[in-house]
């Protein structure tokens, strides 16, 4: 559904210069019908100008007028022909070029202080490649002798919350391997008989054979 152009901007012109109620002008704006009423009283919106929303073709004087003249029926927008601005989509960290040498510090502190990150979610966490995050690792990056551990957090590179959200999942998807791991050790334990129990089958086993020594 398209989006209102400055709704409460529109919700002034429309206050202004319509008889509309409160009620439709608050839904077709997307605001409470109290706000709308404080805009009447000139309590909200102090020296905003209207925006009239027949200019940006976003509604027609003929809707207008058909809802101010039955007060149950509610303001419907108008399809614009007018082309919208495309929508960004979700794509890599965008991290501005003065804080871009600081990502080998941070990938360094990552890898000292939360072993449990994979490279994969270091990666997306701070905005960096694999390739950089290898050469810290195995201490071949071209300036690893300068690095300097830095909390990415400090340095801008996220956010503590994301941080935090990172470690919980990569910690729970640890102790899954890791319960996995140790379910399977004692099984496979388990099927081996120890030396004592051996000696006490054969033991038994000899009750049953015919002495050989007569």
């Amino acid at each position: 559904m398209a989006q209102l152009l400055m709704p409460k901007a529109t919700a002034v012109w429309l206050v202004e210069n319509t008889t509309l109620t409160f009620e439709q002008v608050a839904e077709f704006c997307g605001l409470h019908a109290l706000e709308v009423q404080g805009i009447a009283d000139g309590e909200v919106a102090q020296g905003m100008l209207g925006l009239d929303p027949t200019v940006n073709g976003q509604l027609t004087k003929e809707e207008i007028a058909r809802c101010e003249a039955d007060p149950t029926t509610r303001l419907h927008m108008q399809k614009t022909t007018i082309p919208l601005p495309a929508t960004r989509t979700k794509g890599p960290r965008y991290t501005p070029v003065a804080k871009r040498q600081d990502k080998p510090d941070a990938v360094a502190w990552l890898i000292r202080h939360h072993p449990e990150l994979t490279d994969a979610q270091i990666s997306k966490l701070i905005g960096t490649t694999k390739q950089t995050i290898a050469a810290v690792r195995d201490r071949s990056h071209w300036n690893f002798a300068n690095l300097r551990p830095r909390d990415p957090v400090l340095l801008g590179l996220c956010t503590q919350s994301d941080l935090n959200a990172a470690v919980l999942r990569a910690r729970k998807a640890l102790e899954k391997t890791t319960g996995a791991k140790e379910e399977a050790a004692p099984t496979a334990e388990a099927a081996k008989p120890d030396e004592a129990q051996r000696r006490g089958t054969l033991a038994d086993l000899g009750k049953f054979l015919p002495d050989q020594s007569s």
